[in-house]
């Protein structure tokens, strides 16, 4: 197993060149680059008296964990794309880490970088992930790089959704090439809260096939210069934002005129006065307004028959009690 070591360093001819007549310990804490890509390195061991490192690389090798980089309070750039890692951990020291660089390894889960307040840019393409499995971004680390993550490269990792990215705002560059977005809704809602976008890349998802979709994205960016590698004509994005602010008043208004606009006359029957309800086709009439009745339910008719016989009834029995009196 290649392990990173002072003595690996030492032994490195690219290094040994620049000793200079310095010792070992003194060399070291005068280092600043660390180049071992490419080394077969598995691991990493204490690199402590490289004090002032501000970067490493580290690609394309075969390490698992990130370890030991505890020391590297000056570390600004860290490349360890092409290993093997599948967990994003021991980073919290590095606060003054603005670049990491971990595509073409094994991450599911984006996590570990809450303690990273200047991280500006985070490249985690091409993961490679279980069949089935797909990229995911925890929300609180996120949130915690919200105010300075200005790039962002999630492509091919089988993401079909964005909506949690909607924190970074200072987003400038975005790519997520060859995913699984589909959801143009979703997409014009999350890039509408990214006022600093200036350059993106979709190219490879469902939603590029979505009627209008460059117009679109256009139209809800507002600063955005390069779309899937095309340029973004001013003049193009001023006719699509003016088109589409003359489609919604438009819209607005004839929802208005809908909302507001005259009562049109019911029509009715001729045979209104008749007991039947309004039809299509014939128009009001005042007096047969007047003598237009509802249709009584089968409820109120019966108790109405049932009082109407009553009615006779009793009126017949008065008749009868009156021509007895006569006659007697």
């Amino acid at each position: 197993m290649v392990r990173l070591t002072i003595d690996l360093i030492a032994k490195s001819r690219n290094h040994f060149k620049k000793k200079r007549g310095l010792s070992l310990p003194e060399y070291l804490k005068t280092l600043t680059h660390l180049h071992f890509s490419s080394k077969n390195i598995e691991d990493i061991g204490d690199l402590s008296l490289c004090r002032n490192l501000a970067v490493l690389y580290l690609y394309d090798n075969q390490i698992a964990h990130i370890c030991n980089l505890g020391f590297a309070y000056n570390l600004t750039h860290l490349y360890m794309q092409n290993n093997d890692i599948s967990q994003i951990h021991n980073l919290s020291n590095l606060q003054r880490l603005s670049k990491l660089y971990l595509g073409g390894n094994r991450i599911a889960v984006v996590e570990g970088l809450e303690q990273l307040s200047e991280l500006k840019e985070l490249h985690l393409e091409n993961q490679r992930l279980a069949p089935g499995e797909k990229l995911l971004l925890d929300p609180r680390t996120l949130l915690s790089l919200a105010e300075s993550l200005c790039v962002l490269n999630i492509n091919n990792n089988n993401i079909d959704e964005i909506r949690d990215l909607a924190v970074l705002k200072e987003i400038q560059h975005f790519s997520a090439a060859d995913n699984k977005l589909h959801n143009m809704e979703e997409l014009e809602d999350v890039f509408s809260r990214w006022p600093q976008l200036l350059e993106m890349d979709l190219s490879g998802n469902p939603a590029c096939k979505k009627p209008k979709y460059r117009d679109r994205l256009i139209t809800v960016c507002k600063r955005l210069e390069v779309l899937d590698g095309r340029e973004i004509n001013e003049l193009t994005r001023q006719f699509l934002i003016s088109w589409k602010a003359s489609k919604e008043a438009k819209k607005k208004q004839n929802n208005n005129h809908i909302l507001t606009g005259p009562l049109i006359p019911y029509p009715l029957p001729d045979d209104f006065n008749m007991g039947q309800g309004p039809h299509p086709g014939h128009i009001y009439r005042q007096a047969n307004m007047q003598r237009w009745q509802p249709q009584q339910s089968l409820r109120a008719q019966k108790l109405t028959i049932s009082n109407s016989k009553s009615g006779l009834l009793n009126h017949a029995a008065v008749s009868s009690a009156i021509r007895s009196a006569v006659d007697a």
